[in-house]
């Protein structure tokens, strides 16, 4: 009988071994989910900062044409500073964040693309060599926010499907991990937006 209780005691520690391995494998698959999600996330930051950064110059090369409406430049520049004042922390990010940094970034952009629309009025300033710049630099970034946020939300989908599987949403709830929100589409969003003429 001790020889049985022996090896009962051995298969039951093997066994809790077994699980516990489990676990921890699937807890550090969670890990390195949620890593990629961050770094992605980085990735999204990184390119809507760019956006932000071009906007000094555009309002330099703005000013200088003395005619040229103030107010909506003005609008830009508030925008700019209300979109870069948004910061989400990626590890602790909710459907409101992402929300309102969203918000924030469609303000910027509103603002941009009405004032792309009245420098189609001013000939001088679309042939201006700063401003022609500043249209090739502003295309590749919109391109790279659209490149990004896709990535991002790729790596969100995946993360997120891995934590809500039975039976690695038993371990994600143990472990605190959470759903990350994704990118959605802005209202108005089916519209195309102002392309560029040179």
């Amino acid at each position: 009988m001790k020889g049985k209780g022996c090896i009962v005691l051995i298969v039951i520690v093997a066994l809790i071994a077994i699980v516990g391995f489990w676990a921890v494998g699937i807890r550090n698959g969670f890990v390195g989910q949620e890593q990629t999600v961050n770094a992605k996330w980085s990735n999204v930051e990184t390119v809507y900062q760019k956006r932000a950064n071009l906007i000094p110059n555009l309002e330099r090369t703005v000013k200088s044409y003395a005619k040229f409406e103030s107010e909506t430049l003005t609008k830009v520049v508030e925008a700019r500073s209300k979109a870069t004042s948004v910061n989400i922390d990626p590890t602790n990010m909710t459907e409101a964040d992402m929300a309102k940094f969203q918000a924030a970034q469609g303000e910027l952009s509103g603002s941009l693309s009405r004032l792309l629309a009245v420098v189609e009025s001013y000939p001088n300033l679309k042939a201006d060599q700063q401003y022609i710049n500043f249209q090739r630099e502003y295309t590749a970034i919109e391109n790279s926010i659209r490149s990004e946020t896709v990535y991002y939300n790729d790596a969100a989908k995946e993360y997120n499907t891995n934590i809500k599987t039975f039976p690695n949403n038993i371990i994600a709830n143990f472990s605190n991990f959470k759903e990350k929100p994704y990118f959605k589409a802005e209202a108005g969003a089916e519209k195309a937006p102002p392309a560029f003429t040179e």
